[in-house]
């Protein structure tokens, strides 16, 4: 896991992979700042009518209750917009920028590693689809929890390293992997790919540094999987010898 830490930082310095850095952060802000000035305030006014309703009424109309709604709105609405923001980083790298990294990074670090899965961006949307719906079903499941203090400081980094692992495992693997071996290096190492996630979560925290953790992660993900998937095929040719083909359908 560290070496891929340590693959993953040398590879995100260079020219072509740098040029990457800046897309899942322009496409969040570009998304969220147009769905802010079409929809902030309606929003807005929707949670406010959500905490005056009913027997809440009377509690909202009064000054300092309405002063303290206030803030539970535009604290609420922030909230939102950290997973939201972290969550649409996350899924243009994993459908954009991941399948230019793996040929990259396979083109330069593992030249001799066969392409045996499949190039297939419909799949990479379905896996990002379905990771990104759960994060946040997660995070709304666990909201109520944050108010009990540690789980505050505790839960986003489980959370974040969960949808890392869950994201990027897919997709680093997915072009040059088959499905049985794509499904033998997540039983081998499943701890190792969730550390990894849980690696990107903390890095993701760190102002500035940040800014570069969505590719670094992902970086990180390939060199691990393609160094897993290295290991595995020569064991595997040692055992049986050396297989003429693919053996099981891609991933």
């Amino acid at each position: 896991m560290f070496e891929a830490l340590n693959a993953a930082a040398r590879s995100v310095v260079q020219p072509r992979i740098l040029r990457l850095v800046w897309l899942p952060l322009l496409g969040a802000l570009l998304l969220w700042s147009v769905l802010g000035l079409l929809f902030w305030s309606d929003l807005v006014e929707a949670l406010r009518r959500l905490i005056a309703f009913g027997a809440n009424a009377q509690w909202y109309s009064q000054g300092v209750a309405h002063f303290l709604s206030e803030w539970i709105v535009t604290i609420t609405m922030l909230l939102a917009l950290l997973p939201l923001t972290y969550a649409t980083a996350l899924f243009v790298t994993a459908t954009v920028a991941m399948p230019i990294m793996a040929t990259l990074v396979g083109q330069r670090d593992y030249p001799q590693l066969a392409r045996l899965g499949s190039s297939n961006t419909l799949g990479s949307i379905v896996n990002a689809l379905g990771a990104t719906l759960l994060y946040l079903l997660f995070w709304v499941v666990t909201l109520p929890l944050w108010l009990l203090g540690f789980p505050a400081l505790v839960l986003p980094t489980l959370i974040n390293g969960w949808y890392n692992d869950r994201l990027f495992r897919f997709d680093a693997l997915c072009e040059h992997a088959t499905r049985a071996e794509y499904q033998a290096l997540t039983r081998a190492h499943r701890s190792s790919w969730y550390g990894l996630g849980i690696v990107a979560a903390l890095i993701q925290m760190l102002p500035l540094v940040n800014l570069f953790s969505p590719v670094y992660s992902g970086l990180s993900f390939i060199h691990f999987g393609f160094a897993r998937l290295t290991q595995l095929r020569q064991m595997e040719s040692l055992d049986a010898g050396a297989r003429p083909g693919a053996t099981g359908s891609s991933v």
